[in-house]
């Protein structure tokens, strides 16, 4: 068989091959058909990846993993922009905050984070390149305060929000 007229890698050609029925003799089938699975079998081996390594600090999140409580999607600390990951070390410090209004109460009005007493919310702007005012970027934190444990980050002036990861 001649497969450099399809122009298909050869492993592309295997498995092209082994879908249509009539590809090769029944003779050479056993060895079309071994051939084809130890080439998907080194192709899986390759594309294996090894499993995240995990700090204690930061961990891998599954695609579409969602946080249980408030059922909103999780941002990894690393995916926020870089204002965002400096706001988070402030809060985890204590300060200080870059705008008087940072710390404030945030009332929730929106109803999309989790339920809370009124004043449990704070929220801190995440400053944005090239705004000439505070921006539409925010982090949102429950309690414990001077913890990023129970944060969510809004970069559109809290239409929507996003857990991020502990």
């Amino acid at each position: 068989m001649r497969f450099s007229r399809f122009k298909l890698p050869v492993r592309g050609a295997l498995l092209l091959c082994g879908a249509l029925v009539a590809c090769s003799s029944p003779a050479r089938s056993s060895q079309s058909q071994a051939s084809q699975t130890q080439a998907s079998q080194s192709q899986s081996s390759q594309t294996r990846t090894a499993p995240a390594t995990m700090s204690s600090t930061r961990r891998s999140l599954p695609a579409g993993a969602r946080d249980p409580d408030s059922g909103l999607a999780f941002v990894a600390r690393a995916a926020l922009p870089p204002e965002g990951q400096k706001i988070l070390s402030l809060i985890e410090r204590g300060g200080p905050f870059p705008y008087a209004r940072d710390g404030v109460s945030f009332g929730n009005r929106e109803g999309v984070l989790p339920k809370r007493p009124r004043g449990e919310y704070r929220e801190y702007t995440v400053r944005t390149p090239g705004s000439s005012d505070r921006g539409a970027r925010r982090i949102v934190c429950g309690p414990p305060l001077n913890s990023s444990a129970n944060c969510f980050y809004t970069g559109d002036h809290y239409a929507s929000f996003r857990k991020v990861a502990p």
